[in-house]
């Protein structure tokens, strides 16, 4: 499941330099993770660091409209590393 930051975001941009992924830019008003580049940090952490990071409670949370399981998140990780 890649993440969503929701509109309570107050851009401390506390979260951008923390995805190793490089998923997370500024949008038009808030910052935004990237679908397609989300692994929940999957192959690098534990846990996702942007929530680990974010001083707003609940304010990344799962994307209900990119569901994906964590073989899917594996996956995609090997994919943006280059190992596939």
């Amino acid at each position: 499941m890649a993440l969503l930051i929701t509109d309570k975001c107050i851009n401390c941009d506390m979260c951008e330099p923390e995805c190793p992924n490089g998923a997370i830019s500024m949008g038009s008003e808030i910052f935004e993770i990237e679908p397609d580049l989300c692994t929940e940090c999957k192959g690098h952490y534990e846990k996702p660091t942007c929530q680990s990071v974010c001083p707003i409670s609940k304010c990344i949370i799962t994307d209900p409209d990119n569901v994906e399981t964590e073989e899917q998140l594996l996956e995609k990780f090997v994919v943006i590393q280059g190992m596939a």
